[in-house]
């Protein structure tokens, strides 16, 4: 018997199981073609899937580039929403420097899926860029200016500040490859960018 359309009941631990290896097989394929060289064959060849099963799970390419973006976005923005006006400044936006250094690390084919994306001029997640994304950078925003005002930190434009930590993080993923060809054998670019961003963001944020 046929199991019933995943949207008709919870997913069964197996149906968990092939969307999560679809999801993984999909970033892998995105990573390396992009959104528009990737086709579902590839990506069900990755999953280990046939096509019609894959075509159970998620409608189109688009359906699964998508969920894969909207899980990364929620990953993306949980650091920023961490940043708490009632901490110390420069231990919190350090503590935000830290925490997408982190996700560089840990994510990088995520974060070139979202590099990829952006530089296609965004068609499926505009809309949470201009709404959610916006909202919640300029609520931070605001914090980072009281805290300027109250000579808690130096003022610094701050939209332009936060650009700056997503630049001098995000790099380390999205060129993974030029900074280990420039670094060379033995370097840990992560644990060296650590302690580098610290030093220039203390310096940088001193009032």
């Amino acid at each position: 018997m046929e199991d019933e359309a995943p949207a008709e009941r919870p997913l069964t631990r197996i149906q968990q199981k092939n969307r999560q290896t679809i999801l993984a097989a999909a970033l892998e394929v995105f990573s390396q073609h992009g959104f528009r060289g990737a086709t579902l064959d590839q990506i069900a060849e990755v999953a280990g899937l046939s096509k019609p099963n894959l075509l159970y799970y998620f409608p189109s390419k688009e359906a699964i580039h998508v969920e894969l973006l909207s899980t990364l976005m929620d990953t993306w923005l949980d650091p920023l929403r961490a940043l708490d006006p009632e901490g110390d400044p420069v231990e919190e936006i350090l503590d935000y420097v830290r925490r997408k250094l982190e996700l560089s690390r840990d994510y990088p084919r995520e974060s070139r899926l979202f590099a990829n994306e952006i530089l296609q001029g965004a068609p499926r997640v505009s809309e949470v860029l201009e709404v959610e994304l916006k909202s919640l950078v300029d609520e931070k925003a605001a914090v980072l200016s009281h805290w300027a005002r109250a000579g808690r930190i130096a003022d610094l434009p701050p939209h332009h500040l936060i650009f700056s930590i997503w630049a001098l993080t995000q790099h380390y993923a999205d060129f993974d490859v030029q900074v280990r060809a420039v670094l060379g054998p033995g370097h840990d670019p992560y644990a060296e960018a650590d302690g580098f961003l610290d030093t220039l963001f203390r310096k940088l944020l001193a009032p």
